[in-house]
């Protein structure tokens, strides 16, 4: 049978619970256990689809079409393996179960309760993916310890650390040790008191993982130990570090993953193959190139909304030996006067996903900037579609070609709403999600990416090219190098004369992990390299010379 660890959080939000479980996960993958991740988030909406980015960040969507929190990429990344929808539950999901049940009369006419009917439905899906043959089941808890709406979750690990084996289930508390720099000492007192919290609620940690700025002495190990009711060496250490994949590393030199398995009475394991891991980082750490890549988009100061794209950056920089300097660079202050001063500085340039109007007059701009000067271009998901409309206008001479997604009347509408979108109303869940398939056109450019003509990516979208025009762009140098087999949607979009211009309807970032970095971003970096050792050479004449 599974075991479970639980992962929750005191003191502040965004201490990084979602990096320590895929930390701890990897570790214990590394050692040969099967591991899988779930995340329980305390809101009451339903999924974050319908959350704005400025509240919840990137909204991340799995093979079997679930949009979830972005910590479900943080797992998939580090594990290398799909999640699903059952990797994620809100607590709209939970009270929407109990709801339709009561309904159904499944409740024989009992009052319905926080407890037990919100609870036992938060157990049922704690324990679902234990029953699919993992050996380790973590679930980080969203939130807070202390907010009003974590309480039924934490009941329910209360309640489950009473019903399982000792031996069955553990809790990991991540907590803040800050240092006080007019007192020039870290202060024990928030983990104190957020441990505190835990017990009342009926929750004892079996280990406490602190962040800190400072490095723990024994002393502080020691009081956090005494006054949390933990062993010495279940205070665990995790300062800041550079970057996210060194976690692992740290969180095994804290023994965090033998200490787990010492209180799971787990003994038949390995030591840890983290091999590819180190060679990841070591590439990651000691570049021998570096190129800067513009990143258009309208949310650009929340860095949160573009996640899994800035780590498939990092993924793709590493096999390149390449150092990836990301340019923020917002869309809704890009003008034709001020785009070559913008674009100057750049190698490539990527159009992000988004919706809405605003800021896509800039993206237009940046696009024809991008196709003009022979600059290495990627467009995704709306990204792609600016493409195709600056195409539309400039080439073909469309002058008011448009998305109906922003202006319904336009008379060229060479993207348009999905046919089966139409009749859709609800805007939870409804949109093309999860993965789709791809056949990719021979002897082209997304062909020479993936190596194969058959491939599947991840999607999340109303809006699609329209194929009425399709004939128009492909007669002016515009491809459609791949489509969907069934619909014949156009997936990739791509201009054969140009250095390196790509399109893609879906979301490769979505699918970029340190093992497996996306082909597309790959190829891309390694165009962006290839321009800036020409751009570099126009400048330095005994450069060209050289590359001559």
């Amino acid at each position: 049978m599974a075991k479970y660890i639980f992962v929750t959080g005191g003191v502040t939000s965004s201490l990084g619970k979602g990096i320590i479980s895929a930390s701890l996960a990897k570790l214990l993958q590394a050692r040969g256990l099967t591991v899988t991740i779930q995340k329980f988030d305390p809101y009451i909406n339903v999924d974050p689809g319908t959350l704005n980015p400025y509240e919840h960040g990137e909204c991340f969507v799995t093979e079997d079409g679930a949009e979830t929190d972005l910590d479900l990429g943080h797992y998939e990344r580090f594990l290398n393996i799909f999640t699903t929808q059952a990797n994620n539950v809100t607590t709209g999901k939970i009270y929407q179960t109990v709801i339709n049940k009561e309904r159904e009369g499944a409740y024989l006419g009992k009052t319905v309760q926080v407890i037990p009917h919100i609870t036992d439905e938060i157990k049922r899906r704690m324990k679902l993916l234990g029953n699919n043959g993992y050996d380790i089941v973590i679930t980080e808890i969203g939130g807070t310890v202390g907010d009003i709406e974590s309480l039924p979750f934490i009941e329910a690990v209360r309640q489950l650390q009473w019903e399982l084996p000792d031996e069955d289930c553990l809790v990991v508390h991540l907590t803040l040790v800050p240092y006080l720099k007019a007192a020039k000492e870290l202060k024990t007192k928030p983990t104190q008191h957020s441990v505190k919290l835990m017990s009342e609620n009926g929750v004892h940690p079996d280990i406490i993982v602190c962040r800190t700025e400072r490095p723990l002495s024994p002393e502080i190990r020691r009081k956090i130990a005494l006054f949390c009711n933990v062993k010495q060496e279940a205070v665990i250490e995790a300062a800041d570090a550079p970057t996210i994949y060194e976690v692992p590393l740290a969180m095994m030199r804290e023994k965090l993953d033998v200490i787990c398995l010492k209180k799971l009475n787990i003994t038949q394991f390995k030591e840890p193959d983290l091999t590819a891991w180190k060679e990841f980082l070591d590439k990651l750490k000691y570049p021998k190139s570096k190129v800067n890549i513009g990143l258009i988009g309208k949310y650009i100061e929340l860095q949160d909304a573009y996640k899994s794209i800035l780590e498939a950056f990092v993924h793709a920089g590493a096999i390149n030996e390449c150092k990836v300097e990301v340019i923020n660079i917002h869309s809704e202050f890009i003008t034709p006067e001020n785009v070559e001063e913008k674009m100057a500085s750049l190698d490539a340039l990527l159009v992000a996903p988004g919706f809405g109007h605003r800021g896509i007059d800039g993206k237009i701009t940046a696009v024809k900037y991008a196709r003009e000067r022979g600059l290495p271009f990627f467009g995704i998901c709306l990204g792609m579609q600016m493409a195709v409309i600056e195409f539309a206008r400039n080439i073909l001479g469309l002058a008011n070609a448009h998305s109906t997604e922003m202006n319904p009347d336009t008379p060229y509408p060479v993207i348009d709403l999905m046919e089966e979108q139409k009749k859709i109303t609800d805007k939870g869940g409804t949109m093309r999600l999860g993965s789709y398939d791809c056949e990719i056109l021979p002897n082209s450019l997304a062909s020479k990416i993936y190596g194969k003509e058959g491939i599947t990516e991840r999607h999340r979208h109303r809006w699609e090219f329209n194929n009425s025009y399709l004939a128009d762009f492909e007669k002016a140098g515009m491809v459609a190098s791949g489509k969907n087999p069934e619909s014949t949607l156009v997936e990739i979009i791509e201009i054969p004369g140009h250095p390196f211009f790509i399109g893609v309807q879906y979301h490769p970032e979505l699918k970029s992990t340190v093992e497996n970095p996306h082909p597309i971003f790959v190829h891309f970096i390694k165009a962006a390299k290839e321009y800036a050792e020409k751009k570099n050479a126009v400048k330095n004449p005994l450069l060209q010379s050289e590359m001559i």
